[in-house]
């Protein structure tokens, strides 16, 4: 992990721009000044064609809930994740484009938590694409805490 002055972890890139080498590495990951931390992946829309909105949770993608283990990309389509927390989005890419996702430090969502309070522990939805509910079983993957619920204020912690 490296501090990466300057980078605009907003924009996003194609695979033409990741081959020229006009992009980061995917996989990349870089820290913020102010202490958040972010990974370079890319995004797949799934199965549901789920588009990416800024804010909302991704999981690591793995077609039909079965994962092959991989942590370079990433989907807000729930039905294709194990359901393991890989951060939020900073911008919106197209399928197939690549992204920073945040993955740890305070973030805001955009929708509201399906289950969970101020201080519970979050994971990814099962049931709601791109959003987090509370920890409810030993088998949820965790990965972010609720820090003010009411405003979307969660602290990410998915490295």
């Amino acid at each position: 992990m490296s501090y990466i002055a300057g980078m605009d972890f907003t924009k996003t890139y194609t695979a033409a721009q990741l081959a020229m080498g006009d992009a980061p590495g995917i996989g990349d990951v870089g820290q913020t000044a102010d202490g958040k931390w972010y990974r370079f992946v890319q995004y797949n829309s799934g199965a549901g064609v789920i588009a990416a909105v800024i804010g909302n949770a991704v999981g690591y993608y793995a077609p039909g809930g079965v994962s092959a283990g991989s942590t370079i990309v990433v989907t807000s389509d729930v039905s294709d994740t194990a359901g393991v927390l890989a951060g939020t989005l900073t911008a919106v890419a197209a399928n197939g484009e690549y992204v920073w996702i945040q993955i740890r430090g305070e973030a805001v969502i955009t929708t509201a938590l399906v289950s969970g309070a101020d201080g519970n522990a979050l994971t990814l939805s099962s049931t709601t694409d791109g959003t987090l509910k509370v920890v409810g079983a030993v088998t949820d993957a965790g990965g972010a805490r609720a820090v003010d619920a009411s405003a979307k204020i969660v602290f990410l912690d998915c490295y």
